[in-house]
């Protein structure tokens, strides 16, 4: 899990850019889920799980947002 998420942490900005979009964004759903998994955080893991239904519509717009000012994805650090 760990593995993963540096992973995409080490993305160019441009690729989490593009990941950010509406449908790619349950890449970093997935992110979130890994994290918390990572973390043993359980609300981590709901909270990611949840931004699989729900990030496609609305949410996928803080992701982006985050990523062109900060280089992270929006999201809550333990």
């Amino acid at each position: 899990m760990k593995g993963f998420c540096k992973a995409l942490d080490a993305l160019p900005k441009w690729v989490k850019v593009v990941l950010c979009l509406p449908v790619l964004d349950i890449v970093w759903a997935i992110y979130r889920i890994a994290e918390g998994v990572g973390n043993k955080n359980m609300l981590h893991v709901v909270l990611g799980i949840l931004w699989i239904f729900v990030g496609g519509t609305v949410l996928w717009i803080l992701d982006l947002v985050s990523i062109l000012l900060t280089n992270r994805i929006f999201w809550f650090k333990a």
